[in-house]
């Protein structure tokens, strides 16, 4: 895999360095990645020649993982991709087939945690003409960050029955009992009762599965300043720590804990009424931010019923992944919600379509190519090649309000014409 003639991203005090031909990787990806990729490609190059003119253009490099690696190279996730995204900073992925059995659990989690990706990115907003499924989709108007290398995704976990699992529960046992008595069935006498009391056949070992989830300080604080940031340079209201702090202290409660004091640490926050509640004071960047809490399955509610109280929310990984996909539903699905995965530190940035690979509409030219497209929207904004980013949200506009869709919109929308993937790229470009 040779990247094309073009110029490496840099990065400089912080803030990336970037020429005016980057070479940028991308992943077509599995099922109908290819499909979605063919269409946005086009749209992207299309909007960086309306907005330059011709003095910049993108070097498009193509690197691979996922089915087609493994068809291609005999590996699901080569050493030559993850090189080449370390190297160019900046990249963007289309879907990826998880492989089943053993070996990697996901493709794009693997991708995040060796590339230290700590922001999962999500905005959500929602664009006039969608169908949705709620009164009001326009109030929603929110960015998530979601933690995205701790957590139960951290993939320390081991199955009931294995021998990993037997250390672990004979550790506890011998080493922490009471946190062990809360273990229900962790020995094989108390199996046993359950299955005399059920009336069937014993069975043969303690079957517990077993899963550890780490959060730490660190990560906690660069995600959270990360949050109050985006909110400070994009002039937004205010930032919710969401969490399940009530029932997990020690991690969910402590992301928690250490958010509020990365704000006032940080960015200068003091409290309101006594806190924890917290706005950042006048006389400082952000002032009248205010940063504040909620319990998750609260905020699963109130994004539903108050939508416009929510703005930047900062949360850790699972949580992350429900709300985020939740809050899509509401703007008109995952296919055309978008995502990035960034470092906001080393400046490494990977942008992707956010839905699967729906494999029974692979090379049929017919699935919404949004979530693809706004992705990139994201990633020329991340460079700061906004003017581009500017057209691909006109020509998206423009799109949806002609009622000429793909089927998955036009089959909720009263006079739609349905059209392929291929043409709902075309429409962009016609509208921008």
């Amino acid at each position: 895999m040779t990247p094309p003639r073009g110029s490496s991203i840099g990065i400089r005090n912080g803030a990336l360095t970037v020429p005016d031909d980057p070479i940028l990787p991308f992943i077509r990806g599995d099922g109908t990645g290819p499909d979605i990729w063919a269409a946005s490609q086009r749209v992207f190059d299309a909007a960086v020649e309306r907005a330059y003119g011709g003095k910049r253009k993108v070097a498009w490099f193509e690197v691979f993982a996922g089915q087609a690696a493994k068809d291609r190279f005999g590996d699901w996730l080569p050493e030559e991709t993850i090189a080449a995204f370390q190297n160019f900073l900046v990249g963007i992925k289309g879907p990826l087939t998880t492989p089943v059995g053993g070996g990697i659990r996901s493709l794009n989690v693997a991708l995040r945690q060796q590339l230290d990706l700590y922001v999962c990115l999500r905005p959500v907003r929602y664009f006039r003409g969608v169908p949705s499924p709620v009164k009001h989709p326009e109030k929603v108007d929110m960015v998530i960050f979601r933690e995205n290398t701790e957590d139960i995704y951290a993939g320390i976990e081991y199955p009931g029955g294995s021998a990993e699992a037997g250390k672990m529960l004979e550790f506890l046992a011998r080493e922490f009992p009471q946190a062990f008595e809360k273990i229900r069935f962790g020995t094989r006498a108390q199996a046993d009762e359950f299955w005399r009391r059920a009336g069937a056949a014993l069975p043969s070992d303690v079957c517990v599965g077993l899963g550890i989830k780490p959060v730490s300080r660190s990560g906690s604080v660069r995600l959270v300043q990360s949050a109050i940031a985006h909110a400070i340079r994009f002039g937004r209201k205010n930032v919710t720590l969401v969490h399940k702090g009530n029932i997990m202290k020690y991690t969910e409660g402590a992301f928690r804990d250490w958010g509020y004091r990365a704000a006032k640490e940080l960015f200068g926050a003091v409290e309101i009424d006594g806190g924890p509640w917290c706005r950042i004071p006048e006389g400082r960047p952000g002032a009248g931010i205010v940063i504040k809490d909620a319990i998750a399955d609260i905020t699963l509610q109130q994004v539903l019923t108050r939508p416009e109280d929510f703005d930047v929310i900062a949360t850790l990984n699972l949580n992350g992944d429900y709300l985020s996909d939740a809050l899509a539903a509401q703007v008109g699905g995952i296919g055309i919600a978008p995502g990035g995965n960034i470092n906001f530190i080393s400046g490494h940035a990977l942008f992707e379509a956010t839905h699967g690979t729906a494999p029974k509409y692979a090379n049929q030219d017919k699935v919404n190519p949004g979530s693809m497209v706004l992705s990139g929207e994201m990633m020329f904004r991340y460079l700061g090649w906004t003017e581009a980013a500017d057209l691909i949200i006109r020509g998206l506009e423009g799109a949806i309000a002609s009622k000429r869709v793909t089927y998955d919109f036009a089959r909720l929308m009263e006079g739609a014409t349905e059209i392929r993937c291929s043409q709902f790229g075309d429409n962009i470009i016609g509208h921008m």
